[in-house]
């Protein structure tokens, strides 16, 4: 845990949580009020301005909730920004996502191996095999057709979509990514550092910000009734202030928002 002396002494020289700390008491805000106001836990603002990182979740929301907190204050995010990450200890920049205690922990997504799982696939097996017999076969009707030296050229245009529909049946993949046998199948490398999609239906009024790891802040504040289709670096910061008005899906898979819930607000890291 970081040592409250050297927390004043890192105040004392200006930096971004004494920058935080005095711009919140001038603008006379409360740390309630300002967690309420930004959908972040209390203890995490309280955290920010004492520079206590252990408290704090991983770099990248950490990172997050400081821009918007310097934006909420009036200053200037990327100076905060900056010295955020001067400040941020090496140690704990090599911490893994997984050992974060978080919502997302129980579902298991971040660290998901399935190259041993597809390699013996039964399915995958199969439709291999099935590839190599229609090859073969193919391959047979073509010398056949050319000893018989047929003028009328043979039109591979069947067998073509054949052979693609026999490969697309070996990897068997609906739009999640889910194949056959249920496992998610990882064919661009490790998700949490691919895009993701949000989709964001709003049957009445409500608050709902939403931050990638980036910190970027891809929707905040009050919304009116309709849908909104997002897109950005997961995992995702998400406050909801009615959950009952929102409903959320992530690369068209629906999130069970009530899972989350303290009471009508929900405030979670999403990840695919």
């Amino acid at each position: 845990m970081t040592n409250p002396s050297s927390n004043t002494q890192s105040n004392a020289q200006g930096s971004f949580g004494a920058m935080l700390q005095q711009a919140r008491k001038t603008k006379q805000v409360s740390l309630e009020d300002a967690a309420a106001e930004l959908f972040i836990l209390k203890r995490h603002l309280q955290a920010l301005e004492n520079e206590d990182f252990t408290v704090l979740p991983q770099a990248a929301f950490a990172r997050g909730f400081a821009i918007n907190y310097a934006k909420f204050l009036g200053l200037d995010p990327v100076r905060i920004a900056s010295s955020f990450d001067a400040a941020y200890p090496n140690e704990l920049k090599s911490r893994s996502p997984s050992n974060i205690q978080s919502p997302l922990r129980p579902m298991g997504t971040l660290q998901r191996d399935t190259h041993n799982r597809i390699r013996f696939n039964p399915l995958l097996i199969i439709a291999v095999i099935g590839v190599i017999i229609l090859a073969i076969f193919l391959f047979r009707m073509v010398s056949n057709a050319s000893k018989e030296n047929t003028e009328q050229p043979v039109s591979t245009g069947e067998d073509i979509s054949a052979v693609e529909q026999a490969q697309g049946a070996a990897i068997n993949t609906d739009a999640t990514g889910v194949g056959a046998s249920g496992s998610a199948l990882n064919l661009g490398g490790d998700p949490s550092t691919a895009p993701a999609t949000l989709d964001v239906k709003l049957t009445d009024a409500a608050v709902v910000s939403i931050t990638d790891a980036s910190g970027s802040s891809l929707i905040n504040g009050s919304q009116a009734a309709g849908d909104y289709q997002l897109s950005g670096m997961p995992p995702f910061n998400v406050q909801i202030d009615n959950i009952n008005n929102v409903s959320l899906m992530l690369n068209q898979k629906a999130v069970a928002l009530n899972s989350y819930a303290n009471g009508s607000q929900a405030s979670f890291e999403l990840a695919p």
